[in-house]
């Protein structure tokens, strides 16, 4: 399975690297972002039919400079806040909560909204490769968030953002660290690359194993395990003697769990026996939006007396199926959409239910081939998790420069 969590990472300044003659900082001066950066606010009409792309909000991933997606002009209304003209080689900043980190460096000509700012180097200043990094550091981004307007929807102005100080290095020094981070960034995004081809190749493993099972070998989920629905979250129990941690739909994500934020609520002595998780249960998404419902893992025992929600199904193998086997078949059922399938639909969430679950039939080949089919989808996952950590690596040394920069 694929056990990734968080990425990891220590974002203080390294005090080796300002040994280093990159970060040398004789001849840096202080400087104010407006004095050294340009909010272009050059207009275009959308129908004048001179460019062919538009950028919105949801088209910048958050902490990636790279615009990967974009809408057609024409194939929809664009509403009165498209008149921003940007150019390639500019850089876009999302003014709106800028907590998400939205700063795209454009390789395109193409209109944005007049809430998207459009920024570009003075000449001679700063040099313009650098700019995005500059604006994906921590001390940006907290200034940022700092001087931001409103609760619902927090934006920030431009001259709030023109205010920011920090120190800049000589202009020859700015282009080798620019040149380091984008070496970096075509690593990181090569890295990508390969777990999204390595992603689609252990679906695709999943799909040439379940899509077209033998229906004589196979039983109901709920005869080949226990199915159970964790314990209600209820006022009565946030007070007691017997608190214990406990998972719900937070915790459980594509095949690791996050425990960066694990909850307690109080237990008498039959419900923890009752509630109480082992190693190698496996943990699915009961109520979720209806593309996340049946996402699973299996539960490691990395917290010591720990229980879960009812939120979350809960499945222990039996004497008939091998764990992992079975968490292949999930990992199935999840990217292939039977859960979402079979899942009710209340307002915006989605409940696989454990009735539905359980009733769900499931292949029991043999044990040799069930091992066979386990240990297959673990080399695949395996290789996944470590280009991830190679992934999250990469992006640890790119955050440490940016920080050691700022």
């Amino acid at each position: 399975m694929i056990a990734m969590g968080p990425a990891p990472g220590d974002l203080r300044p390294n005090p080796d690297w300002a040994r280093l003659p990159l970060f040398d900082r004789e001849g840096w001066r202080r400087v104010r972002f407006g004095d050294v950066v340009t909010f272009v606010k050059e207009t275009v009409d959308p129908n004048s039919g001179e460019l062919e792309r538009y950028i919105a909000g949801e088209h910048m991933d958050s902490e990636s400079i790279h615009l990967r997606r974009w809408g057609t002009v024409g194939d929809g209304y664009l509403g009165p806040a498209f008149i921003r003209r940007f150019r390639k080689g500019q850089v876009l900043y999302g003014s709106r909560r800028t907590y998400l980190k939205k700063v795209a460096y454009a390789e395109f000509d193409g209109i944005t909204a007049n809430t998207t700012f459009v920024l570009e180097s003075v000449e001679g200043k700063l040099y313009q490769p650098l700019l995005p990094w500059i604006m994906l550091s921590e001390r940006f981004t907290e200034h940022s968030i700092k001087e931001s307007k409103g609760s619902t929807n927090p934006y920030i102005n431009w001259p709030d953002i023109a205010k920011f100080e920090f120190a800049l290095p000589p202009l020859e020094q700015q282009r080798r660290i620019a040149e380091v981070l984008w070496a970096v960034d075509e690593v990181y995004c090569e890295i990508a690359g390969m777990i999204e081809k390595s992603a689609s190749f252990r679906r695709s493993y999943l799909g040439s194993v379940f899509a077209n099972p033998n229906g004589n070998n196979s039983l109901p989920i709920r005869e080949t395990g226990l199915v159970q629905l964790g314990r209600q979250r209820a006022p009565k129990y946030q007070t007691g003697t017997m608190a214990k941690p406990y998972l719900r739909v937070a915790n459980v994500y594509d095949g690791y769990f996050n425990y960066d934020d694990v909850l307690e609520m109080d237990f008498d002595e039959k419900d923890f026996e009752t509630y109480r998780l082992q190693k190698g249960d496996i943990l699915l998404n009961e109520g979720q939006s209806r593309e996340l419902v049946g996402r699973c893992a299996i539960y490691d025992g990395a917290i010591e007396d720990c229980c879960f929600q009812n939120t979350l199904i809960r499945y222990r193998p039996g004497e008939k199926v091998l764990t992992e086997f079975a968490y292949a078949f999930f990992q199935y059922c999840f990217h292939f959409g039977v859960f979402a399938a079979i899942a009710s639909q209340t307002t915006s969430v989605a409940h696989l239910g454990a009735e539905r679950f359980g009733n769900l039939p499931m292949p029991v080949p043999p044990k040799e081939e069930q091992s066979k089919i386990a240990h297959e989808y673990r080399q695949l996952c395996q290789t996944e998790f470590r280009l991830i950590q190679h992934l999250r690596k990469t992006q640890g040394l790119q955050k440490n420069i940016i920080e050691n920069l700022m």
